[in-house]
């Protein structure tokens, strides 16, 4: 997997051999990004299993590497269910000799990977209708390739409609404190051709005013089944801002990144992230070293100010609690 905390100066790879080398690459975000942590932890269920030996009880293994995986990060449904997909070939084909039960789970890994690419260039395709040629596009943090297993979500959206030779502008909000905007966002767009702009994230309600944005389009980690939804700190003052200038705001996620379990966004656990991200740039602290510091890394958008979601079924309008209830009947008839 690419080091995004090496981005945009180096682009350096880290191998992991050990499902605890996956493990700690999702905590210390070497891989960040729903979607690309689910493909992330199929492969690290694969390669823990690949280390189990004949006699070694299969199970208890299998369940030590689910829990170190389950824990690495609390918000991105996507970790819960390739965890889930993967539990469920397991539990299924555990009775197999070791050698097949382990070509198994890699095939399922693999399939989760291969799937994400293809629902991202689905929601791509769905979602470019929503741009116009000659629109201005504000997104937040990174949904690109970089956080899905290719392709990207929001920044997909924004790639088909380049692709398809309408004329776009984006412009990237910095995303602090980790900087996924600046870093990974920018990088993306470059390599991409996409024109774009770099601001900080307190610039984004002032270009408002000014006419500079025509829509706003974000992505998310995890989406309760009236249409709230998780995303990186700062997308909640997006949304508002955008409503009070009654700019479109939309949200871009595979139908893994729904957790059609909970009822409403409050219920969805929030992550806080070490001090040391909001006390340090680059490394070098900005403030003084001993300071309180909050760091959640996300907010939740209500979905009363999402103005559409995108899936790879289509585009989902409010009412949330009656057009996201189709797409879970039909996900759970596969």
């Amino acid at each position: 997997m690419v080091d995004q905390r090496r981005l945009p100066f180096e682009e350096i790879y880290v191998e992991c051999r050990k499902y605890e080398e996956v493990a700690e690459s999702i905590e210390k975000m070497v891989i960040r990004g729903a979607p690309a942590i689910g493909v992330a932890a199929a492969y690290g269920i694969a390669l823990g299993v690949r280390s189990v030996r004949p006699g070694e009880d299969i199970e208890k293994k299998f369940a030590a590497i689910l829990e170190r995986l389950n824990r690495t990060r609390p918000t991105a449904r996507n970790l819960f269910w390739a965890l889930e997909r993967m539990r469920d070939v397991f539990e299924r084909d555990k009775s197999l000799p070791l050698s097949q039960l382990k070509r198994r789970l890699l095939r399922e890994a693999q399939a989760i990977e291969k799937e994400d690419i293809a629902r991202n260039k689905k929601i791509a395709q769905h979602g470019q209708r929503l741009v116009k040629d000659g629109d201005s596009i504000l997104t937040h943090c990174n949904a690109g390739g970089l956080a899905t297993a290719g392709y990207g979500t929001a920044i997909g959206i924004i790639r088909k409609a380049h692709e398809k030779g309408k004329k776009v502008h984006v412009f990237v909000d910095e995303t602090r404190p980790f900087l996924q905007g600046a870093r990974l966002t920018v990088w993306e767009l470059e390599r991409l051709g996409i024109a774009h702009t770099l601001i900080t994230d307190s610039m984004a309600g002032w270009l408002m005013k000014k006419g500079k944005i025509q829509l706003v389009i974000i992505g998310a980690d995890r989406i309760a089944r009236n249409g709230d939804a998780a995303n990186k700190i700062g997308s909640y003052s997006l949304a508002i801002l955008a409503r009070h200038h009654r700019i479109p705001f939309y949200v871009a996620a595979p139908l893994s990144t729904f957790d059609f379990s909970l009822r409403r966004g409050v219920e969805i656990p929030i992550e806080e992230r070490p001090a040391e991200e909001v006390r340090q740039a680059g490394g070098r602290l900005i403030t003084l070293p001993s300071v309180k510091v909050e760091n959640p890394a996300f907010d939740i958008v209500p979905g009363q100010f999402i103005t559409a979601i995108v899936s790879e079924r289509g585009i989902a309008r409010p009412p949330y609690r009656q057009s996201l209830a189709g797409w879970k009947r039909k996900n759970n008839s596969g």
